[in-house]
């Protein structure tokens, strides 16, 4: 969360001349609700399985970059998708960065909460391995601009290729 994913893949997207899409914009346009309105009457559990049927849909798109929500490393299927179906990078953010571009978002329910800090923290101790699992490059975003690291980003695809 805050770690810039939609606005790095956006530049990103324009460097590789590529298509751009955020899996949860893109479940806010298949249902017709917005995240926090799916989180109140489905839970987390039915937002899940709603961003494992867009993440296994995407993931089959050919020339696209593609920004997932924090949490879609949570579930195995989306990992395995992320992992073989593409190139991932996960991008590094501290708690404090993350807390400066969140703090008055209403629009991150699992943030909604007394402590957000706290919450931050527990989220990246619980998915920072699953991202490490999933991730073919990692990438700390507290230098340069978005323009910068969709640049590295693409430095390092172009230097690393996977075969």
């Amino acid at each position: 969360m805050g770690a810039g994913k939609t606005t790095i893949g956006r530049h990103l997207a324009e460097l590789l001349g590529r298509e751009f899409m955020d899996s949860d914009h893109e479940i806010e346009a298949r249902t017709g609700a917005n995240i926090p309105w799916i989180f109140e009457k489905e839970g987390e559990p039915g937002f899940r399985l709603r961003e494992k049927n867009v993440i296994a849909d995407l993931t089959n798109k050919k020339n696209l970059v593609l920004a997932t929500g924090g949490g879609a490393v949570t579930q195995p299927e989306n990992r395995l998708h992320l992992h073989r179906r593409g190139i991932t990078v996960y991008l590094l953010t501290s708690v404090d960065i993350q807390l400066m571009r969140t703090y008055r978002d209403k629009n991150r329910p699992l943030l909604q909460v007394e402590h957000p800090e706290q919450r931050l923290q527990s989220l990246l101790e619980e998915r920072d391995p699953l991202y490490r699992e999933v991730a073919h490059f990692v990438v700390e975003t507290h230098q340069g601009s978005a323009r910068d690291l969709a640049q590295k980003i693409l430095q390092l695809i172009v230097e690393n290729p996977l075969t």
